[in-house]
């Protein structure tokens, strides 16, 4: 019925579609695993069950909350409507201060508690790098 041509092309289409499809579906399931979910604390109040997922808390830091320890830190994370604990042994970015934004990544132990593995200090849309500033000055 059909020819040995048409037969050759619908084939090689047909490979195609399923190449398509399969690294389709290998790209997502890889992106699944390495997702990291970000959530406020009431986010984190509000779980049914706490996950054993790796996850990134975000808000502020609380003013007069921020203790050094010679191994760690510890501090609050707060979205004005509620606080999470927090503790990370390692270094802090510059930018990390009491009443600035930050984002801990981490496990949590329980809905008031997090313990962090990295910690990302924000800065706010305001920045300019200095360089960028004196050459504004100068003008």
């Amino acid at each position: 019925m059909y020819g040995r041509k048409v037969k050759l092309r619908f084939f090689f289409v047909l490979l195609i579609l399923i190449t398509l499809i399969l690294s389709v579906y290998l790209i997502l399931k890889s992106l699944e695993e390495n997702v990291v979910y970000f959530q406020s604390p009431t986010e984190i109040k509000i779980l049914p069950e706490i996950e054993k997922k790796k996850i990134r808390v975000g808000g502020m830091v609380k003013n007069n909350s921020l203790s050094m320890g010679a191994k760690e830190i510890k501090f609050i994370i707060t979205d004005f409507k509620n606080e999470i604990n927090v503790i990370y042994s390692g270094l802090v970015p510059n930018l990390f201060t009491e009443g600035k934004g930050v984002v801990a990544e981490g496990y949590l132990k329980d809905k008031n508690f997090f313990l962090a593995t990295k910690i990302l200090a924000k800065h706010d849309e305001n920045y300019m790098p200095p360089e960028v500033k004196a050459a504004l000055e100068e003008k």
